[in-house]
């Protein structure tokens, strides 16, 4: 199969765009989701064409289809930036391959992320919370909440739930960062590279000694015992520590803003600490941080109304815009911490959902929770429109966040 390489239509706008709002969609977003039908093309970095799905029924379906290939290595899977060829021709982790390949891998990690298994870990992570609430309160205001909560936080869970030491975070840290946010395929080889031999040598490590984790885990009953290689070992803990630190930290940052920037809503879940768990899914739902995660390439031809998808083609389901279905969300523009928006596609559908959604929930659960009961005056040190927004090509979010209270 080739990929796209007909001009694309004049009308077909760049995908993916920059958020200029922390929580609105880009305007081109907004045209294609208001534009008739519910798939439309755009324009790759490289010039490319690609479907990028609008319509949250169609968007399930889609993403419920075998005919629509996850792996990253086939010709026409959706390059949305420079950085991201560096894995056209790498070995992937689960979430980049297909069933059947990709079943019993995704199932040595289930274990971990159970609703019991996260549940029982909720004590834990409220002592993590705390901590660093402690800290940053003791330190005075102002500060910058990215590196004094959200990203230590999601860190701190995800190494004692994989085993991986936290004296290293900043090490992986500083990687994983590189890798999302590299500007080109060199630049996220290298960082890649840098995270597979520090996973690498810990593995060995854990080979020959002892073992902690959900890592620790797998070594010994699926890598032992030969039901998979080193490096699928590998690639799996470099998928769960980037995805597990990244997405969380950015979710809480963005959430923050949103609910600052909504009074009302705050004041909602000041009032009654039971709304938090349906405002983390409105946040979920209305902030859809990660929708670089659901490029596919079409095996087959295939019709979607009344457009012919053809096998070889790039497909994008759009979470952003999906999320923002009027047809499934009333008045999805308004962001409401009471409406029932577990129908969000904001982890995904089908085999390819995120395995770290219970894990996530309860991260943004105790982090929002213990805010609210912390610092009841916190606010923005700037204003919303001076915050610098990363790029719509990695997970939406910003690396410096002022708070003051």
């Amino acid at each position: 199969m080739n990929e796209t390489v007909a001009a694309p239509p004049a009308h077909a706008p760049s995908y993916p765009a920059d958020r200029t709002c922390p929580y609105a969609l880009p305007e081109s977003y907004d045209r294609l989701r208001r534009a008739p039908g519910s798939i439309h093309r755009v324009t790759l970095y490289n010039d490319r064409t690609a479907w990028v799905v609008t319509g949250h029924e169609t968007a399930r379906r889609l993403l419920a289809d075998p005919r629509l290939s996850s792996d990253r290595r086939t010709e026409g899977f959706p390059r949305l930036s420079p950085r991201a060829e560096a894995t056209r021709d790498r070995r992937p982790p689960f979430v980049g391959m297909d069933p059947p390949e990709h079943g019993p891998l995704r199932r040595m990690t289930t274990g971990g992320f159970t609703v019991r298994r996260v549940d029982a870990m909720r004590t834990e992570i409220e002592q993590i919370v705390h901590g660093l609430l402690d800290t940053m309160i003791a330190a005075g205001p102002p500060a910058d909440l990215v590196t004094r909560l959200s990203l230590p936080v999601p860190s701190m869970v995800i190494c004692r739930l994989l085993g991986v030491p936290y004296a290293d975070h900043d090490f992986f840290q500083d990687a994983s960062s590189r890798l999302v946010r590299a500007a080109s395929a060199e630049q996220a080889r290298a960082a890649g590279d840098d995270l597979e031999r520090y996973l690498d040598g810990l593995v060995r490590q854990m080979e020959g000694g002892q073992r902690s984790g959900l890592l620790g885990t797998i070594i010994g009953e699926q890598l032992e015992k030969g039901m998979i290689d080193r490096e699928e070992v590998v690639l799996t803990a470099l998928l769960l520590l980037v995805a597990g630190h990244e997405t969380t930290a950015s979710m809480t940052s963005l959430g923050v803003i949103t609910l600052l920037e909504h009074p009302e809503q705050l004041a909602r879940l000041r009032s009654d600490r039971s709304l938090v768990p349906g405002a983390v899914e409105e946040l979920l739902r209305y902030l859809a941080i990660a929708d670089v995660a659901t490029g596919r390439v079409a095996t087959a031809d295939i019709e979607i109304d009344g457009e012919l998808v053809r096998a070889g083609e790039s497909v994008i389901v759009a979470g952003s815009i999906a999320n923002r279905d009027g047809a499934v969300f009333a008045d999805p523009d308004t962001f409401d911490i009471q409406r029932n928006a577990r129908g969000h596609l904001s982890f995904g559908y089908g085999v390819h959902q995120c395995v770290g959604q219970n894990l996530a929930r309860v991260e943004l659960e105790v982090v929002f929770t213990a805010l609210l009961d912390r610092l009841p005056t916190l606010r923005l040190a700037v204003p919303v429109d001076q915050l610098s927004l990363r790029p719509g090509t990695t997970t939406q979010g910003v690396d410096e966040l002022p708070v003051t209270w």
